[in-house]
């Protein structure tokens, strides 16, 4: 068995597609073919089912899955003591992470790990915070960076920073005479803009508004929209108010492209989060990373 066929397999495991696994590895989709087919040939078996429109792995290919995956880690450990020895660190980092974690914070963090691991390659993927939580949990993703807690025994999150969610408006009338605090009541006029299901931002929202015994579908919604990007244009164009991290608009709002309030009786204040999986043994070089970002946001 060839590692790049390994290699290729466990990403079209993860990705249930031939197209995404041959993006994620920088390969053309006929390479991914013959590489599967070369690997069921030389193991006389079929590994994936192609019959369906989304990939699935055979029962074969689920037994052969955790046996690559312990090979490939077992190869990305040796290259890593190889290299230790040699003086220097080597190796590629997969993070998963929610949309202001990856915009906002994460690139301070990459740029110190590179200062002190100069030849360290990344591959940062976004998910919102439900689905880097539901990779780890299938073994996909080793750890992410999300902006919600979903509780579960196998999980463990350190917290790092705190945030806050503040309603942002277009920086015309009424909003750019309203006070610094509003009334929940008058916020809720408006029409909004809001993230898609999953994110952490619209999760701390709903909860907020069902403890005011409201539902987010009692708001006039205009737009559900991925991007916090497409958002911030939307509202500043008048097509509707958002809920927004203060580290998404903080440029905006400081160069009075926006305006942000706080609701008053209302807190939106959350943290964000760095999560692994408690039992699942990480890699020398995850372990570093892990390390580094504990160091960073001085954690015991």
């Amino acid at each position: 068995m060839d590692i790049k066929q390994l290699e290729t397999f466990i990403a079209i495991a993860k990705y249930e597609s031939f197209s995404k696994a041959a993006e994620s590895l920088y390969l053309t989709q006929p390479t991914v073919s013959n590489h599967i087919a070369n690997l069921e040939k030389e193991l006389n078996t079929n590994l994936v089912n192609r019959s369906n429109r989304k990939i699935s792995l055979t029962p074969s290919g689920k037994i052969l899955y955790d046996y690559a995956k312990s090979m490939i880690t077992l190869k990305k450990d040796a290259a890593l003591e190889l290299s230790k020895f040699q003086g220097k660190m080597i190796g590629h980092i997969e993070i998963a992470s929610s949309t202001i974690p990856e915009q906002y914070i994460l690139p301070e963090i990459l740029h110190g790990f590179h200062q002190q691991y100069p030849e360290i390659t990344y591959n940062l993927i976004h998910f919102d915070s439900k689905e880097v939580v539901e990779g780890i949990l299938k073994g996909d993703i080793d750890f992410g960076f999300v902006g919600a807690k979903s509780f579960h025994k196998q999980l463990e999150y350190l917290r790092l920073v705190e945030d806050e969610i503040l309603l942002v408006t277009p920086n015309t009338e009424p909003f750019s005479s309203w006070p610094e605090e509003i009334d929940l009541s008058e916020a809720l006029e408006h029409s909004y803009i809001f993230r898609e299901e999953g994110s952490g931002s619209r999760k701390l929202v709903e909860e907020v508004l069902e403890q005011k015994e409201l539902r987010l579908s009692a708001l006039k919604t205009i737009a559900f929209i991925e991007n916090t990007e497409a958002i911030k244009q939307c509202v500043r164009r008048g097509l509707g108010l958002s809920f927004l991290s203060k580290y998404a608009v903080a440029d905006e709002v400081r160069y009075g492209l926006l305006k942000s309030f706080r609701i008053k009786e209302v807190s939106l204040s959350r943290h964000f989060y760095f999560v692994h999986h408690k039992n699942r043994t990480a890699s020398p070089l995850d372990r570093e990373f892990q390390q580094f970002i504990k160091a960073h946001f001085r954690l015991s």
